[in-house]
């Protein structure tokens, strides 16, 4: 039985949950259809015989809907009770296992004993009660709900609601409509998208599985905007400022739309586990249109170059907009977009460097280093490789899936290295199983572990047969430092005790005997260690300088050692693969009875500068064998060139809405023209992305850019610049301002 009865313009009245999201007309067919089954929760009576002008009179008998108010502006009570005032977005956006308030005015008083309504929130394309994804609110104390609600007052026509999401609910765009129940149907909202709502995973929840116990910690690791990424060498650590950007405009539908094309389903999304390795996946494009395209050639004609982005939301709006991969990242382009994901999500998160981290070791804890029977290293048959950095994130969640302990801070890497179930994806592992060696646990321990606690063994080849003998053992060079950002400080916080115990340490010894039970071989030989010791001090050079490459020798014995070096400096990428050769040297060293010696030589800009590549790094090894006993020295040494600074400045009134100006700033330092420049700026909640470029800057020759911003909130914040061309990569700047309102 279907009859026409006009209603009132914004409701439908049906006995089924709103599934088609198609506008409805002025007048809409009431339908009279037997109860829903016992699942369905608004319960309804049989229908009952009436003429139409009976259900006409019928009807006004019961409330009908006049306006739903999502309390979604930033001054009302919602988003600063859930720290989501700073997004951009015309939509409510929540935290579940937290309450939010909506007002719903009705037609006439709200009459608890007579009146049965509820709010409903639907997600996805199929919803069910079942599965989640349909959650209808009552607040009626004697139905139940997943989802808790209540009547937190009720003055006149308006009734405002109090709603508790399920602190393990799907995270996602929930979909919200108002029904009341009728004897003739339900009587409820059209669709309309300014009602929908974001649930969003929260850290201040003691029942969500991120939640995270630190003031301090929350605050940096999810509503901070600008981080720092640190690079360069463990005893010479640079930095350079990232806009995160997890609050700009479109950025939370970006992060949406990532799981939407990784075909996520929408069950899996209230599950942080599953969410952070599906996006470990997803963030790169490897096997599956994700994210971001690697690329560590030095050629990025068809793209934009991983040392020019300044911030995530270029990026992530571009992907989300285009539906393809954006061109080009390395490893801290991927953790630093990873570290949006997750913030904007709601998870705690933060990017990590890890100083000399190996790579490519299929699973045992070495980096084989072969020499030749001279101690020369054979360049053709060393093919391990240790990046001078490398970057991942760690996000805090707790791990059901684990024993008891492992829960806190898991890592996670997006770059893409090795398949993980048959992708490219890393993670998460439990920080504290890798400490602890307990690297059977998903996911993905052993290779994270194998970063930090490689050992780098020389072998010296024997040229008759091709057999390796270990010649030494460097247990102490990979996994050198772990560092991240100090919360609320822009300083250094040294994590490395948090991956691993001290070297040569009683727990560090048991932790590896652990860790080979489940797989991972080292090197069991321990050499004898050799009575002449090497080092090559800490060198800071400008890209341009001359400097000095200082070898210093120690003769411990009571005997003259004479040591025959080998000497190589190398133009190297960050990711520790030559690029080509600029200096060897083969000189003799003669050394007295427990005396020490120093040997300098010069390196010209001239042999050098014309070979660098990306990210000016420049490696150095000496190996040398001692001729009265054999024995193998070795030092290695990374110089990060550091390069020339961007001068940024900020004027005008720093007030929300009103026009300032900033200034970028550079001067060609070089007797070279720098080709094909590309100048960067942007800032979070007062400068969207943008870019100029310059075809040519000569040499000794400035460049000035002005550009106008409008800063559209009110607090502390930052501008930042980068300037990257293929001669001159990692040149940063930044202006920190703080607007009034």
């Amino acid at each position: 039985l279907s009859l026409s009865c006009p209603l009132s313009r914004s409701l439908s009245l049906s006995s089924a949950p709103p599934l088609s999201p198609a506008p409805l007309s002025l007048s809409r067919p009431i339908s009279l259809s037997p109860p829903p089954t016992t699942s369905h929760p608004l319960s309804l009576p049989p229908p009952l015989s009436f003429s139409l002008s009976c259900l006409s009179l019928s009807l006004s008998l019961f409330l009908d809907i006049w306006d739903v108010n999502m309390l979604q502006r930033p001054d009302e009570v919602n988003t600063p009770q859930h720290s989501t005032h700073l997004y951009a977005s015309d939509h409510l956006i929540v935290r579940r296992g937290q309450e939010f308030q909506l007002k719903v005015t009705f037609d006439r008083p709200y009459k608890p004993s007579d009146d049965q309504f509820a709010v409903e929130f639907i997600i996805g394309g199929s919803p069910q009660f079942s599965k989640g994804t349909y959650i209808p609110v009552s607040v009626a104390k004697d139905r139940q709900s997943p989802w808790a609600g209540r009547v937190v007052d009720s003055t006149d026509n308006v009734v405002t609601v109090g709603i508790t999401p399920a602190p393990d609910c799907i995270v996602g765009k929930w979909r919200t409509y108002v029904a009341v129940v009728t004897p003739y149907g339900i009587r409820r909202t059209r669709r309309d998208e300014s009602r929908d709502l974001y649930v969003l995973f929260n850290p201040w929840a003691t029942g969500d599985s991120v939640f995270l116990d630190d003031d301090d910690e929350r605050e940096e690791c999810v509503l901070n905007e600008v981080g720092v990424i640190y690079h360069g060498a463990y005893d010479d650590v640079s930095e350079r400022p990232w806009n995160f950007g997890q609050f700009d405009y479109g950025v939370l539908d970006a992060c949406l739309f990532i799981m939407d094309k990784a075909a996520m389903p929408i069950t899996n999304r209230g599950d942080a586990i599953k969410v952070a390795r599906k996006a470990s996946a997803m963030l790169n494009s490897h096997d599956d249109d994700g994210v971001l395209v690697g690329n560590w050639s030095g050629d990025y004609t068809y793209g934009v170059a991983p040392t020019s982005w300044t911030g995530s939301t270029e990026i992530l709006l571009n992907y989300s907009s285009s539906k393809t991969p954006v061109c080009y990242a390395q490893c801290w382009v991927y953790a630093a977009v990873f570290n949006t994901f997750l913030r904007c999500l709601g998870i705690p998160a933060r990017v990590v460097t890890n100083f000399y981290s190996a790579h490519d070791n299929d699973g045992n804890l070495k980096t084989d280093v072969i020499l030749d029977e001279n101690g020369r290293i054979d360049k053709h048959r060393t093919k391990d490789s240790i990046w001078n950095y490398h970057c991942w994130n760690e996000c805090y969640m707790s791990r059901p899936d684990l024993p008891q302990g492992f829960g806190g801070w898991q890592a996670v890497d997006a770059t893409p290295q090795e398949t993980s179930d048959g992708m490219y994806r890393c993670g998460p592992a439990s920080v504290q199983a890798i400490k602890h060696g307990q690297i059977c646990f998903p996911f993905d321990a052993p290779f994270v572990f194998a970063e930090v606690n490689s050992d780098v063994v020389f072998y010296s080849r024997n040229p008759r047969d091709g057999t390796l003998e270990p010649v030494k053992v460097n247990s102490r060079h990979v996994g050198r430092m772990v560092v991240t950002k100090v919360p609320g400080q822009d300083a250094r916080h040294d994590i490395t005790d948090q991956y691993k115990f001290p070297e040569g340490s009683p727990e560090e010894r048991t932790v590896l005997e652990k860790a080979e039970e489940y797989g991972c071989h080292r090197e069991k030989a321990t050499p004898l260690e050799a009575d002449v010791e090497l080092d090559m001090p800490l060198m800071e050079v400008r890209v341009g300088d001359d400097f000095e490459l200082k070898l210093k020798f120690n003769n411990t014995s009571d005997q003259a050692r004479t040591v025959d070096m080998y000497v190589s400096g190398n133009v190297v990428y960050y990711t520790g693969v030559t690029s080509s050769e600029f200096l060897f040297k083969t000189p003799r060293v003669i050394l007295d009875p427990k005396k020490a010696e120093k040997q300098v030589m010069e390196v010209r800009s001239q042999d050098y500068m014309r070979k660098l590549v990306e990210q000016a790094n420049l490696h150095f090894i000496a190996t040398g064998k001692v001729k009265e006993t054999g024995q193998i020295i070795t030092s290695m040494r990374v110089v990060t060139l550091h390069t020339p600074k961007l001068s940024v400045e900020v004027s005008g009134l720093a007030k929300v809405s009103e026009e300032m100006m900033v200034t970028v700033e550079f001067t060609n330092p070089f007797k070279f023209n720098l080709e094909d420049v590309y100048v960067r700026v942007e800032g979070p909640g007062v400068m969207p992305p943008k870019y100029k470029h310059y075809s040519l800057i000569t040499a000794g020759s400035s460049l000035t850019w002005t550009e106008g911003f409008t800063p559209r909130r009110a607090g502390p914040t930052m501008l930042m610049a980068s300037l990257d061309c293929a001669a001159l990569r990692q040149v940063y700047g930044q202006a920190q301002l703080t607007v009034k309102p």
